[in-house]
Order: C-alpha cells, then sequence, then structure tokens
C-alpha cells in the first residue's frame, strides 16, 4: 500500500460510522406473522427514535405484500421486501444468503430477529460472515450515549443479567425473546415505503430440500391468555394442574425445576432460562417464586398462587394468594369452575 493509499485508507469512515437504521426481522410462515416480530418492531421504534434512525422492516418469503403493509402499520419507516417462491417454505440457507447480502449492502446499525426457532437458526448464518456481533436471547434493549446498543441477556443460569456491546463492528444484531416487550396497535392510516429488493437466490443454489413438513402441536405459551404453572411442589403429579388447566382452558406452563425434572417439555418453561409470559390470568401451583421464574411472569395481569409454605416469595408478586395443599385446593377450584361462563371471576 502506497502512502497515498493508506492516507485514503485513514480517512475513509469507518464500518461503524457508515452504519445506520433499526431493522427488525418480520418472520412470517404461510402469511401468519410471528407475534415476536411486531414486539420488536415496538421496540424498535423507540431504539430508532432515540438514535435519530429510520425504522425497517425486512419481509422475507413468498406472497408478502399484506405482511409489509401492516409492518409501516406497526411503526416501520420502510420495509425491504424479498419476496419469491424459494423463501416457502422457510430454509435456513436461502434466509440466510438473502439476509446477508442485505446487511452486507447497506449495513444497518442495528438488527433485531426474534428468538425462534427460525430466528436462532439463520441468525448466525448472517453474524458470522458479516462480521457482526450477536447476542442471543435478549430480554433487554437499549442504547447508549454513543449510539451503542445494550443487549442484556441473562447469564450463568439465570444467576445475572449480563450486557453486551459491540462497539467496533456493524451491525449489532441481537435474537430476543418472545413475549418480553408490548405490541403496539396498528395504526392503519401510517405511511411507509415499501421497496421489492433484488432476490439473490435462487433453487438451484439451495442446498436443501423440504419433501414433508411436520408441524408440532406444541402450544406457544407466550401467546396464552390463561396459564397454569406448576412447580416443585407438585412433586410431579400433574392431574390436578391439567384439570385445573382444561377447566379455565389454559396452557400449562413450569417452573424451571419442573422441567429439569421432566415432569413438563421444557418449550412450557418459564423465567430467565424459559420464556416471559403476559397472561390475563397466572395461576401458579406448588411454585415457589424464586426470582429467577418470577421474572419470566411479572408481567401477567393477575396471579392467583397456591402453596403450602406461606412464606413461600411467589405470595410477594399474587393478587391472590391461598396457603393450602394444591392437591386440595387445585381440585375445589376446578369443580368451582364447571359450569361457569366467565372462570376467572372465580378464582378472583
Amino acid at each position: 500500500m502506497t502512502d497515498a493509499e493508506a492516507g485514503d485508507a485513514e480517512s475513509a469512515p469507518s464500518e461503524v460510522d457508515r452504519a445506520g437504521d433499526v431493522w427488525v426481522f418480520i418472520e412470517e410462515h404461510a402469511g401468519d406473522v410471528m407475534s415476536v416480530s411486531w414486539e420488536l418492531l415496538t421496540e424498535g421504534r423507540r431504539l430508532a427514535d432515540d438514535l435519530g434512525d429510520d425504522l425497517v422492516a425486512l419481509v422475507i418469503g413468498e406472497d408478502v405484500g399484506d405482511v409489509a403493509d401492516e409492518a409501516i402499520a406497526r411503526g416501520a419507516d420502510r420495509v425491504l421486501v424479498a419476496d419469491d417462491p424459494v423463501f416457502e417454505p422457510y430454509r435456513a440457507d436461502p434466509y440466510g444468503t438473502q439476509f446477508r447480502a442485505l446487511v452486507e449492502e447497506r449495513i444497518p446499525s442495528i438488527v433485531l430477529i426474534g428468538g425462534t426457532h427460525t430466528g436462532r437458526d439463520f441468525a448466525g448464518r448472517v453474524a458470522v460472515p458479516a462480521h457482526a456481533g450477536l447476542t442471543a436471547d435478549v430480554t433487554e434493549l437499549d442504547v447508549d450515549e454513543d449510539g451503542q446498543l445494550l443487549a442484556r441477556r441473562p447469564a450463568f443460569g439465570g444467576d445475572v443479567l449480563a450486557t453486551i456491546v459491540c462497539p467496533e463492528h456493524r451491525p449489532q444484531m441481537a435474537t430476543v425473546r418472545a413475549g418480553v416487550f408490548e405490541t403496539a396497535d396498528p395504526e392503519p392510516e401510517r405511511e411507509g415505503d415499501v421497496e421489492e429488493v433484488t432476490v439473490v437466490v435462487e433453487e438451484a443454489d439451495a442446498l436443501t430440500e423440504v419433501r414433508e413438513r411436520d408441524v408440532s402441536d406444541t402450544a406457544d405459551i407466550t401467546d396464552a391468555d390463561r396459564i397454569v404453572a406448576v412447580g416443585g411442589g407438585t412433586e410431579g403429579e400433574l392431574g390436578p394442574a391439567r384439570a385445573l388447566a382444561e377447566a379455565l382452558d389454559a396452557e400449562l406452563a413450569a417452573s424451571r425445576k419442573a422441567v429439569d425434572e421432566g415432569w413438563v417439555d421444557g418449550a412450557r418453561q418459564v423465567g430467565q432460562t424459559g420464556k416471559t409470559v403476559r397472561p390475563e390470568l397466572y395461576v401458579a401451583l406448588g411454585v415457589s417464586g424464586a426470582v429467577q421464574h418470577v421474572e419470566g411472569m411479572n408481567d401477567s395481569e393477575v396471579v392467583v398462587a397456591v402453596n403450602d409454605d406461606p412464606n413461600a416469595p411467589i405470595f410477594e408478586h399474587a393478587d391472590y394468594g391461598i396457603v393450602g395443599d394444591l392437591f386440595e385446593v387445585a381440585p375445589r377450584l376446578t369443580t368451582a369452575l364447571e359450569g361457569e361462563a366467565d372462570p376467572e371471576e372465580v378464582l378472583q
């Protein structure tokens, strides 16, 4: 390199200086948008306003025009659309290749992706080759006075909350846990720009082929309006809890203790190392109320706790507490709910 070339390199703006805008990936499958995408659009709006940047939604899929329009209504200034049959159904390599091409071409400052199976699957395919910083399983977001993303996430089994920053590379990427942010109502009158981007992937380039797709029927507890959660106090006997959940038309969830013991599937764990939920009603049966668990449910509208330990911490977070044997209390609640049009009134 000559002295002149070295001088030009020194005076050229850095990657950090050239980066701009907050991007949110809008995850959709066959027209259905994952709710975490709208949560991130709401949070991304706040970050973009703090930074004075545009909020950009990225939609990848087939026939996703309606999704782009809704992204505008939910806060995006601009929407980038990669619309092609190669993206349906989801495969990591076409998504990752398309996403990476856009990131390297436009250098966003911040990229937010839902911490779903899909988001976690392809985010690394973008971050590693693009030399971007990626923080996984984020539960809090903010920016500092220098415009750096402060991505916070539980660490060391949920005992500490770590703040991750990426000062030297862009974009600053994060996969964000579903349910931790609220969703703003759409404003149909909002206006924004929709840009059809060049699709850089062809079917012949795909490394995989989907011959059959089997979708699991495991419920997403982050979307549940009512939840019955079980803890160590159940000792693995879940019959009363399941009956109460059925009577309430609620989803079954669990503390880490119940998951570690193998009583409940890990997809239903609530807490720092599980999922964050915001149901209208949260019934905790035999849940002690450790801070790691409470972190995942303390935005529930109404909390009912049943525990035979009057000093259990869960009562400090409950709207209604019942000190008693859950194996006696839960069946009585279930019986009381039979035939009730509004079961929540019975519990309250």
